[in-house]
């Protein structure tokens, strides 16, 4: 039979383990996983606002006035 371990068990043990063993590879595991969610976020809300309007600076498009999608064209 083995000794139960220090840090406990299940996920939480290993956990604890890992920041005392190898804080280093938790760390950047830690904020790699930061960078991901954030970059994730921040994608979906420049896509939320009609951030990509390439499709109108590649080619040469003529809008009306009065037409809905006239409003989102950026003037860049």
């Amino acid at each position: 039979m083995s000794a139960p371990s220090v840090y406990g068990r299940g996920i939480v043990g290993l956990f604890r383990q890992g920041c005392h063993e190898i804080p280093e590879v938790m760390g950047s595991c830690a904020l790699g996983l930061l960078g991901i969610a954030i970059g994730t976020v921040a994608l979906h809300r420049y896509n939320k606002r009609d951030g990509d309007n390439r499709r109108y600076k590649l080619d040469y498009v003529i809008m009306r006035s009065d037409d809905p999608r006239a409003a989102r064209v950026h003037k860049d």
